[in-house]
């Protein structure tokens, strides 16, 4: 799929919940909200205080090992 945006190559994936092909943007469809991933995500277990949260200010999400957000899925950018 072309990105409208850039007009890159973009990764699609079929939605579990509404079963049209989208493009894998973050965890869940753009189009009905459904999860895309079928794998069960590891729980934490880590002590709170060795988490990075994201950098965007208005993400409530935790960096993972390859330095993005669980959540919004952005890369991680530290304070200057």
């Amino acid at each position: 799929m072309i990105c409208e945006k850039c007009g890159g190559e973009v990764e699609t994936v079929a939605c579990n919940g509404c079963g049209k092909e989208v493009a894998k943007l973050g965890p869940y469809c753009y189009l009905c909200g459904a999860g895309l991933s079928s794998e069960i995500e590891e729980t934490d277990t880590g002590d709170f205080s060795d988490r990075v949260l994201c950098s965007d200010g208005t993400c409530i999400g935790v960096v993972n090992e390859q330095g993005v957000c669980k959540v919004c899925g952005k890369p991680y950018t530290p304070e200057a």
